[in-house]
């Protein structure tokens, strides 16, 4: 499933192809939503904006399309008229004078009213979004301890879009060995500095991720890897992805639990359970 920086990503690329200019037609596949296809073609697209792993559409005239991705939705930006190779299935699409912006396979579209969006479920039970929010490590330590956070697994916690927006499985794995905390433990366990690493962590690698386009890897090893020669997939993460590959850091082979019934990637060595 896509995460934040890459819905953040995805929410640039629509913005820069029909943000701000006319939408000459609007399509739903879905029968619910076809009532809204002649009142949103021809108005303004207002705004374009990512909130954890949702996209926000706005429009002139107080509508907005809410889409989350979920594990198979795919945006694609691409000139009008153009039909992308692609077997999924085209559930939304945004025609601007010269380009559209189509999603793909996502099941979970909705047109609210723009007042309401932040009644919406999903964007009310959100927790801070470190993409679009100035978050620091203080207030990010604090939320660890409060009651309904305190006493879960990390590993849990960090799947949990309440407590922090936009993270997922490998910015999970990569956020918890940065900081060298086992998947395991507790923040009600955890000394105040693990608290500080792991916020930091989380502001880091979501905001690095942004900007390098998915990579959470030490940026200097990256690049060295780079220029050997090495493939992205082995250079972009430090841990996810990488069992019974050698830690980058200690050589410790790396190892993947199901946890939270997702799979998780730890290096043993570099965050010990204690």
């Amino acid at each position: 499933m896509p995460e934040g920086p890459e819905i953040r990503i995805e929410a640039d690329a629509i913005r820069a192809a029909v943000g701000g200019r006319i939408a000459r037609k609007v399509y739903f596949a879905f029968p619910r939503l076809k009532r809204f296809q002649s009142r949103l073609s021809g108005a303004k697209v207002s705004s374009v904006r990512a909130r954890g792993k949702a996209i926000l559409i706005g429009f002139a005239g107080g509508y907005t399309i809410y889409s989350h991705n979920q594990l198979y939705g795919r945006w694609q930006v691409c000139a009008d008229g153009e039909v992308p190779e692609t077997g999924r299935q085209l559930r939304l699409a945004i025609h601007g004078a010269r380009r559209a912006a189509l999603l793909y396979s996502a099941s979970e579209i909705q047109v609210l009213k723009s007042d309401a969006v932040e009644s919406h479920p999903y964007i009310r039970r959100l927790g801070p979004d470190v993409l679009n929010q100035r978050v620091g490590r203080r207030r990010l330590s604090q939320r660890f301890l409060e009651q309904r956070f305190a006493r879960r697994s990390l590993a849990s916690l960090f799947l949990d879009q309440g407590f922090v927006a936009g993270i997922g499985n490998y910015l999970r794995s990569e956020i918890l060995f940065a900081a060298g905390v086992h998947p395991a433990r507790r923040p009600a366990d955890l000394e105040a500095s693990e608290l500080h690493r792991l916020a930091d962590a989380v502001t880091d690698l979501v905001r690095q991720s942004y900007r390098t386009r998915g990579i959470t890897n030490d940026l200097a090893l990256a690049r060295e890897l780079q220029a050997k020669g090495v493939n992205r997939a082995a250079y972009r993460f430090a841990v996810f992805d990488r069992q019974g590959e050698p830690c980058f850091n200690c050589g410790e082979p790396i190892r993947r639990r199901n946890l939270a019934g997702r799979r998780c990637y730890f290096c043993p060595s570099c965050q010990p359970l204690l």
